[in-house]
């Protein structure tokens, strides 16, 4: 899910820092709950609630920094994380990107934890051969592509419980299918051996495709397998086209909702890579992690680094982000059919000068538009609009467009874009309202340019608004319908002036629009991905009955203030927890007196999320039983 976080993007970096190394005291749920420094669990619950900590990095795992060194003194067959390595200051932070574009392997090295600006192509070196990292959980991302590829039919993987890699599956009796598990890392599922794969047919796809000679051993598929990088990014640019395009649609929701997840705010949709944390072989206790995968224009690329995936995630954003967002994302295959002017009959098209109707076909340069109630509209084109005939034979301007050619047009139809924030939130609104209500024809979404649908640019979008769409590139709202207005918000709809607003107080794409929809789950309108919030029967009426009578006893505390109403989800792992960056609460149940207690507990967290209370368990627990056990006011 998003990010709903009432933080700028700097302070969100750094919240996430403190988050993960101190976080005393907090139960932490994949990075996006890290942020928040929410996820602080009631004791109420802690009785019913599983053993297993909420955090999704790996369980023995520190965050304790290993020593690295630069490139240039690497030794033969070097880890990114080497014993042999010289000592750098005990605080550095040494994080590298390497990617495989145009041709050329091109790593950068930097220290998070020092001041810089991003990184740049020409700060670019060489990618040494000598440099080696585990799989890690990469490996199961080639084993989904092979999957995709071959059509083959995979169960789905039933955790049984008392194995601790179920942590990263389901609960105790639960199932997880394909897309899931590899948004979740969830190894048990793609283990060559539940699947039963031929190792013989694997070698023979492999080899095909021209991969590297260890993707051709099925063996070689286990996380501590170590390899070149350049050997990697070759591996991920031999993945044929297909597989690649469904990895990399499903892989969008690892920044959303996985390993990743309160990271889209940083990257936005460019990074579509697979997360992967191992223990640090040169330090006992630390790990090393990372990602790997594609950006948007199919660039393979690799990160690593000291710490979880999550953490490698954080840390490296304010300096690789730069780079990423000024790749060129091409549109993908969706495309979608406009018919311009829906409302207002045309009466005809001319050419911007002179007197001489327009011959129907496709329309290249400016044009004008009368219509039959006398007024004139100017039109743009280079060939995506055409003039054609309606069945009555009348003029009708249609437009065919690539999905975020549309969305930016939209975008600076509908909006403008003096808030980046917000234009990436009406870019994710409009690219949803058109999923969810356009038409299929011949392949492409279908829709009126209207009022009453989504108003359309009929020119080229500025840059701003394109760059708004690319960096939403795929992204929607999955699990609820979605509505905007101008000026008017409700429940379900979106008010674009109120999502301004929040951009100016520092507010991101993904805050702003878990603000309307918080029970939403964003990811690729391409990937088979549903809803990650699953509601606890009677919670959320439950709160929305509570909430109001909690505000009047609440009002006056000292740092109170009333919270968006949160939506309530069922915890799939650990213990209960609030979630501030996507506006949710996490429960077991609804069932008795410490159940209700346990949301009153994340409740409040959210309420005072803003003050040093909002950390206080022993405030937060009291108030929690005051709230459910008493009418006494709350000082």
């Amino acid at each position: 899910m998003f990010s709903a976080l009432r933080h700028p993007r700097d302070r969100l970096v750094a919240t996430l820092r403190v988050a993960l190394v101190a976080g005393a005291g907090c139960v932490f749920s994949g990075a996006g709950a890290a942020a928040a420094a929410l996820s602080t669990a009631s004791p109420a619950a802690a009785a019913s609630s599983s053993p297993i900590a909420s955090s999704r990095s790996a369980p023995n795992l520190s965050l304790n920094v290993p020593s690295q060194s630069s490139p240039s003194s690497l030794p033969k067959s070097t880890s990114i994380a080497s014993p042999g390595l010289p000592s750098a200051e005990p605080s550095a932070q040494l994080l590298r990107f390497a990617w495989l574009h145009d041709g050329q392997s091109q790593l950068w090295q930097f220290n998070a934890q020092g001041a810089g600006d991003g990184i740049t192509p020409q700060s670019a070196r060489p990618l040494p051969a000598t440099l080696e990292t585990p799989l890690g959980s990469v490996w199961k991302l080639f084993v989904y592509g092979y999957l995709v590829d071959r059509n083959i039919a995979t169960p789905d993987y039933t955790c049984s419980g008392g194995d601790p890699e179920e942590v990263y599956c389901c609960m105790t009796g639960g199932h997880i299918d394909r897309e899931h598990a590899l948004v979740q890392s969830c190894g048990r599922f793609f283990e060559p051996a539940r699947l039963q794969l031929d190792p013989a047919d694997w070698r023979k796809y492999w080899t095909a495709a021209h991969a590297p000679a260890w993707l051709r051993d099925l063996h070689t598929m286990t996380p501590t397998r170590r390899v070149p990088v350049t050997d990697l990014l070759a591996a991920l640019q031999s993945m044929p086209a297909r597989p690649r395009e469904a990895a990399a649609s499903t892989l969008v929701s690892v920044l959303t909702s996985g390993r990743g997840e309160g990271t889209v705010s940083l990257y936005g949709s460019v990074l579509r890579a697979k997360t992967w944390t191992m223990p640090d072989p040169a330090r006992p206790g630390a790990s090393i992690g990372g990602a790997a995968g594609w950006l948007a224009d199919g660039t393979p690329v690799w990160l690593g680094g000291p710490g979880g995936s999550a953490r490698v995630l954080a840390d490296a954003a304010p300096r690789i982000a730069p780079l990423l967002t000024q790749v060129a994302v091409p549109d993908d295959n969706a495309c979608v059919l406009v018919d311009f002017f829906s409302r207002y009959p045309i009466r005809q098209v001319l050419g911007d000068k002179g007197p001489a109707a327009v011959p129907d076909g496709p329309l290249r340069g400016d044009f004008r538009i009368g219509f039959v109630n006398g007024n004139w509209a100017r039109v743009e084109s280079r060939g995506e609009l055409r003039l054609d005939r309606d069945d009555a034979g009348a003029p009708q301007v249609v437009g065919r467009f690539g999905m975020n050619d549309y969305v930016a047009r939209v975008v600076e139809r509908e909006g403008d874009t003096s808030q980046p924030e917000a234009a990436k939130a009406l870019a994710v609104a409009a690219r949803t309202y058109v999923v969810q209500h356009g038409n299929h024809d011949h392949g492409c979404f279908r829709i009126d340019d209207s009022s009453s649908t989504q108003r359309v640019l009929p020119r080229a979008p500025t840059p701003a608004a394109r760059r708004a769409a690319d960096l939403t590139d795929a992204l929607v709202l999955t699990g609820v319908p979605v509505q905007y207005h101008h000026d008017k918000a409700a429940p379900g709809q979106m008010s674009w002036l109120a999502a301004k607003a929040s951009a100016q107080t520092g507010l991101t794409f993904d805050a702003i629009l878990s603000r309307t929809w918080p029970q939403a789950t964003l990811t690729s309108f391409g990937s088979p991905l549903s809803g990650d919030c699953v509601q606890v029967a009677g919670a959320q009426q439950w709160l929305q009955r509570n909430a109001p009578l909690w505000a009047r006893r609440m009002d006056g505390a000292a740092g109170y203030e009333t919270p968006d109403l949160p939506a309530v989800c069922a915890v799939r792992e650990g213990r209960p927890y609030a979630d501030a960056q996507r506006n949710r609460v996490y429960v077991y149940r609804l069932q008795t007196e410490e159940d209700r207690i346990a949301l009153a507990h994340e409740y409040i967290h959210l309420a005072f999320q803003h003050h040093p209370r909002g950390l206080d368990e022993a405030f937060v627990e009291r108030t929690a039983r005051t709230l459910i056990r008493t009418d006494n006011p709350i000082q």
